[in-house]
């Protein structure tokens, strides 16, 4: 229990940082008023604070406090090149797992926030908040399943979700038609955790993404399709042009 705790303060804190309430280079504040912010013991602070200074998100200065890490701190991260079918291939394992990891011990209060999110992304029309939306519904999950190594496994699949150009715009181009899918097989893991079902949360999840990558193959194929016949009209006219010339 004692680890979902700081876990879930560390989740907290970097939700806050990516909102802007903590700004990159300033210094967070001290332990006590953190404590009585989160409602948790100073301890548990300092853990999280651990955490995310492990991961690169924080920098603990000894004698002068916690500051949150700089773009440039962070630098020497490069992600790997990898396509939107690798990403998903991984994500579904990380991700099934999460959830089956979760069900057992979800909490409450949880699965009211994964109700509000799941009713946030059936109205939602604009692609950057859903977008947003989704991932604090997986991350939401990742950080219910108490396992620190897996919540920052499944926070850097995210990074290559939203931050790799081509692995972006691929998600894009099949999630934008997909509303009502992705929304019924939300609903299915929602419902797999709230009857504490490891299994059925696993294969609810699994199977989002089995019908993930299927569209993104879909996506793949006709694009391949599309260039093949670009380039065959291309052909075409010159071949025509330089036999109207001779």
């Amino acid at each position: 229990m004692a680890d979902r705790l700081f876990q879930g303060i560390a989740d907290q804190i970097v939700a806050l940082i990516d909102e802007g309430v903590f700004p990159p280079g300033t210094r967070l504040p001290g332990e006590r008023e953190l404590a009585e912010r989160f409602n948790v013991s100073r301890v548990t602070i300092r853990e999280a604070a651990i955490a995310l200074q492990a991961i690169g998100v924080l920098r603990i200065k000894t004698g002068s406090g916690i500051y949150v890490a700089e773009p440039a701190d962070r630098a020497d991260e490069v992600l790997p090149s990898v396509s939107a079918l690798e990403l998903t291939e991984a994500r579904a394992l990380f991700e099934s797992e999460a959830a089956a990891l979760a069900a057992p011990v979800i909490s409450a209060e949880t699965l009211a926030k994964l109700d509000e999110l799941l009713a946030a992304m059936a109205v939602e029309q604009d692609d950057v908040r859903s977008t947003e939306i989704d991932r604090e519904f997986h991350m939401t999950i990742a950080s219910a399943s108490g396992n620190g190594a897996i919540t920052h496994v499944i926070r850097t699949l995210w990074r290559l979700r939203t931050e790799l150009p081509e692995v972006r715009h691929t998600h894009e181009s099949v999630c934008h038609h997909d509303g009502l899918t992705r929304q019924d097989e939300h609903a299915a893991v929602v419902e797999a955790l709230r009857r504490h079902d490891p299994q059925g949360a696993r294969v609810a999840m699994r199977q989002h993404f089995q019908r993930l990558l299927g569209s993104m193959l879909d996506a793949t194929e006709e694009r391949a399709i599309s260039e093949l016949r670009r380039k065959s009209q291309e052909s075409r006219e010159r071949f025509l042009m330089s036999a109207k010339i001779g």
